[in-house]
C-alpha cells in the first residue's frame, strides 16, 4: 500500500482526492489529506455570499462527507521534507506531528497578497474564505441599521461607505454584488437615500478584470460608475488608519467597510519550508504532466497543482506561459493529477495537462454580468444568467448544486434575506450582560475575580 499525502484541501486537493477514491483500487494506495478547514470553499460564489444570494454553508463542501475513503487530518502542513518523505503538520490542538508518506501531492494554494500599508491589518477583510464573506455581509447590513437612526451627515455617510482594494475578478464581483445589495436595501430603509451610499473600487493598474480584453473591461468601469460607484484606476491605497482612507491621488475619506482583494502571493510553506524546487516567484516547479521538476529532471514521487504551482500552459502559443491561478484550471488540474498519479502507480505514462479556456464570466450584481469567450462578449442580464448557469454546474457534488438552486428560487419568490447575524461573532455577549455584576468582565477584557463562598 503506497501512502499518498495531499497537502491542502482546496480545489486541486479536493478534486485529486475525490477522483483518486474513484479510480484507485482498494489495495493500491491509502490517501491522507491535510487542511486546517474541514471543507473546500467554492470561492467563485463568495461574492454572492456577501450579497446574500447564496447561503454561506452552501459554498463549503465537507471533506469528510464527500471523501469517505480518505483520511482527513485537521491541521496545517508547516514543512515538507521530501528527502525524508516527511511532512510536519500543526493540528488545531496538540503538538506538531510528522506524517510519513510515499507520494506527496502539494496543493496548498496561495495566500492573500498584502503590503505594509498602515491600517489594513486592523481594518481590512479578505475574501478567500466563507467566514470572511459572511462577515462582510453582516457588517454591511449592520451598518444600514446603525445609519438609519442617524441624521444626515458625516457619520451616516461613513457607515455606508464601502472600499474594495483590487480590481481582479474577486474585487470587481464583490464590489458589484455589494453595490447591488446596498441599492436594494434602500427600499427597506426609508430613512436613507441613495446619496448616502459611497462605494469605491481602488485598482493600482490602468484597467480592471485583466483576463478580459480592453473594451469589455472599460464597459465594466462605465457600468459601475453609471450605478453610482467610484472606480479609481492607476491608484494605490496609501493609508487606512482608523478607517480613514488616503489614496495616492490625494483623495481621502472615511470608510466603515474595507475589503482587500489585491491578488495572491506564494504560499510560505511552498516558498520557504520545503526542499522541493521552486521558481523565482515562490511557486512549485512542475512539469506539464504535473510531476514536480523540469523537462530534464523529475523529482520522484512529488506532484503539484493549483495556485501554489507554476503549471505550464500548453493551450497558448507563448513559450514559457503558465496557467492563471483560477478555479477553472485548479479543478481540471486536480482531475488530471489524479489520473496521472494512478497511471504512474500502474506503470503507465502520465499525460500533459492541457485546457483551452471556456471563457471568462463575472457577476456585477443581481441581474448584471459579463461573459467573454474570445471575440464573443455578452453583457448585462444574459451575461449574469451565464455566470449563474456556469457556476451552478461547476460547484462540486449534486447536493451543493441543489442547495444553491433552492436558495436562488426562494429569493425569486421572497427576495433577499436581509437579517444581519453579526452578533454570532460574539456569541457570549448576551449571556455576560445577564450575569450579576461580579461575574462581568473588567475593562481589561478578562473575567473578574469571583468572591469565595463563606
Amino acid at each position: 500500500m503506497r501512502r499518498i499525502l495531499i497537502a491542502g484541501g482546496g480545489y486541486a486537493g479536493f478534486y485529486t482526492a475525490w477522483k483518486l477514491e474513484k479510480w484507485l483500487r482498494r489495495d493500491e494506495a491509502e490517501v491522507t489529506i491535510v487542511d486546517p478547514r474541514p471543507y473546500m470553499t467554492y470561492q467563485p460564489f463568495l461574492p454572492e455570499v456577501t450579497a446574500g444570494s447564496v447561503e454561506g454553508r452552501h459554498v463549503a463542501v465537507s471533506l469528510r462527507r464527500h471523501l469517505r475513503k480518505t483520511a482527513v487530518v485537521a491541521g496545517t502542513v508547516t514543512r515538507i521534507d521530501h528527502a525524508q518523505k516527511t511532512a510536519t503538520v500543526r493540528p488545531a490542538d496538540g503538538p506538531e506531528r510528522r506524517i510519513q508518506y510515499d507520494i506527496v501531492v502539494v496543493t496548498a494554494g496561495a495566500v492573500t497578497r498584502t503590503f505594509p500599508i498602515p491600517g489594513i491589518a486592523e481594518h481590512a477583510i479578505g475574501l478567500k474564505h466563507v467566514e470572511e464573506a459572511v462577515a462582510v455581509r453582516d457588517r454591511l447590513l449592520s451598518a444600514f441599521e446603525r445609519a438609519s437612526v442617524l441624521p444626515p451627515g458625516h457619520e451616516r455617510r461613513r457607515l455606508l461607505t464601502v472600499t474594495v482594494v483590487g480590481g481582479g475578478f474577486t474585487g470587481v464581483e464583490v464590489f458589484g454584488e455589494l453595490l447591488s445589495l446596498a441599492s436594494a436595501l434602500l427600499k427597506s430603509y426609508p430613512e436613507l437615500h441613495f446619496s448616502d451610499l459611497d462605494f469605491h473600487l481602488v485598482e493600482a493598474q490602468g484597467r480592471i478584470l485583466p483576463e478580459v480584453t480592453d473594451k469589455p473591461g472599460q464597459w465594466v468601469v462605465d457600468h459601475l460608475e453609471e450605478r453610482g460607484a467610484h472606480v479609481h484606476l492607476n491608484t494605490q491605497l496609501v493609508s487606512a488608519e482608523n478607517g480613514h482612507i488616503v489614496l495616492s491621488t490625494g483623495e481621502a475619506y472615511d470608510t466603515e467597510l474595507l475589503i482587500w482583494t489585491a491578488g495572491n502571493a506564494s504560499n510560505p510553506v511552498v516558498a520557504t519550508h520545503t526542499d522541493l524546487p521552486i521558481d523565482a516567484r515562490g511557486l512549485l516547479r512542475v512539469r506539464a504532466d504535473l510531476r514536480v521538476g523540469t523537462d530534464d529532471a523529475i523529482v520522484p514521487d512529488a506532484w503539484g497543482a493549483g495556485d501554489n504551482a507554476a503549471v505550464p500552459d500548453l493551450a497558448v502559443p507563448v513559450p514559457g506561459a503558465r496557467t492563471v491561478p483560477n478555479a477553472q484550471h485548479a479543478v481540471r488540474q486536480g482531475k488530471r493529477l489524479a489520473r496521472n498519479l494512478v497511471a504512474d502507480l500502474r506503470g503507465e505514462v502520465p499525460q500533459p495537462y492541457v485546457h483551452h479556456s471556456l471563457g471568462v464570466v463575472a457577476t456585477l450584481g443581481l441581474g448584471h454580468g459579463i461573459f467573454q469567450y474570445r471575440g464573443i462578449v455578452i453583457k448585462g442580464f444574459l451575461g449574469w444568467v451565464i455566470h449563474r448557469g456556469y457556476h451552478v454546474l461547476a460547484v462540486p457534488t449534486w447536493e451543493r448544486k441543489v442547495r444553491v438552486l433552492l436558495v436562488w428560487l426562494t429569493a425569486v419568490v421572497f427576495g433577499r434575506d436581509i437579517v444581519s447575524l453579526l452578533s454570532v461573532q460574539r456569541p457570549r455577549d448576551a449571556f455576560l450582560a445577564a450575569l450579576p455584576s461580579p461575574h462581568k468582565r473588567d475593562e481589561s477584557g478578562g473575567p473578574r475575580d469571583l468572591p469565595l463562598a463563606g
